[in-house]
């Protein structure tokens, strides 16, 4: 599965992508933000993630520039039952409506594939990434839980969102 936004193409990463996720993502700054990714993060890390297989009801992307290559990720995974989406772009692409951009690309996948509602969540101390969602037309659910992520070592309190995919934007 792929898809064009105004600037972006989301398309699945292929193991020749690897050197340019370790490029992207390598920083802590990034990875700290993440649950399930690990700190440092090296290249037998990048190739696990290009190599992840697809699942059709909760696909995953690379977020491609043209004339700058892999600039991030964005996709779907499951948190319990609940469809949560996630996404991580790298810091020279950071404050240029791309995370935005990307997220809306992955809601018109997510209502091409029947989801009617979508989670998400931010660690407290990345407010970005809750404007982000905002800006998708999540909304907090009032809910602080504990989350562990691997780069941090530990848990953290994250923010839950929401979204509906049916309601009128």
């Amino acid at each position: 599965m792929f898809i064009r936004t105004d600037r972006l193409f989301l398309r699945p990463a292929w193991s020749e992508d690897a050197a340019a996720i370790l490029d992207g993502i390598a920083e802590r700054e990034i990875v700290r933000n993440l649950a399930r990714a690990p700190w440092p993060y090296e290249m037998d890390d990048a190739r696990a993630f290009a190599s992840i297989a697809q699942d059709p009801r909760v696909p995953h992307f690379l977020i491609h520039l043209p004339d700058a290559g892999v600039i991030g990720s964005v996709g779907f995974g499951l948190d319990g039952e609940d469809v949560e989406i996630g996404y991580w772009i790298a810091r020279a692409y950071w404050g240029q409506g791309i995370a935005t951009e990307a997220g809306r690309g992955l809601l018109a996948i997510g209502r091409m594939l029947g989801h009617t509602r979508l989670v998400a969540g931010h660690f407290a101390d990345n407010p970005a990434s809750g404007a982000v969602l905002r800006k998708l037309g999540f909304r907090a659910t009032g809910s602080v839980v504990m989350r562990h992520s691997l780069a941090r070592g530990g848990d953290a309190p994250l923010v839950q969102y929401a979204c509906s995919l049916t309601e009128e934007r």
